[in-house]
């Protein structure tokens, strides 16, 4: 989840029955959806000694605060891990994983009943997953063809807000409403319902 530490956990198994020292480098960056890297965020080596058969762990902590301000909109984390037995020439073995953060959801509410031509509210709840305070936060509602923005008041580390948004519909049958969040420190964290209308 976004704003979260990330925990990784490669695992190396010995398959064979001599003793292997394996050398592993392992690397983070910040990626496109296109698998380009934007910036390096952690970079590790350690080398681990396998007896015959045996399978060992390396934990890899990827503090939000490495990979925070680096962060694209794509919200993609490329770890890659290239593992080298030593005293064994040119045998290499490279690990990859890509991970995609999870945004905060933004929980929308709608009343069991929206009928044609009578008002309507909904809740529209929205959260700071960070462990720092955010600013300059804005919610574009869109429905009916309209875009309604709100200018936010800052939330503090990891607190969720909610806010009531009026609307009476002209025709029966379904409505989008979508929602876009964005502050300083993230931007477009979406959600969005289909409200089913009933005649009058």
């Amino acid at each position: 989840v976004f704003g979260k530490d990330i925990t990784l956990l490669l695992t190396l198994n010995n398959l064979s029955t001599d003793c292997k020292t394996v050398k592993v480098d392992m690397s983070a960056s910040t990626v496109l959806y296109t698998r380009r890297t934007v910036t390096e965020i952690l970079k590790a080596t350690t080398s681990v000694d396998l007896g015959s058969k045996q399978g060992k762990h390396i934990r890899l902590k990827i503090p939000y605060s490495y990979y925070g301000k680096y962060l694209t909109t794509d919200k993609r984390i490329q770890v890659t891990a290239l593992c080298e037995v030593m005293h064994r020439q040119g045998l290499k073995l490279l690990v990859e994983k890509t991970i995609i953060l999870e945004d905060t959801n933004i929980i929308i509410k709608v009343p069991r009943r929206v009928v044609v031509n009578k008002a309507a509210t909904v809740e529209i709840s929205y959260a700071n997953p960070l462990p720092e305070p955010v600013s300059r936060c804005v919610l574009l509602v869109t429905l009916m063809n309209q875009q309604v923005k709100i200018h936010l008041a800052r939330l503090a580390p990891r607190e969720r807000s909610k806010i009531y948004f009026e609307f009476t519909p002209r025709k029966a049958g379904p409505l989008q409403l979508q929602v876009d969040f964005s502050c300083d420190k993230f931007s477009h964290v979406k959600g969005f319902v289909t409200i089913a209308v009933a005649p009058a």
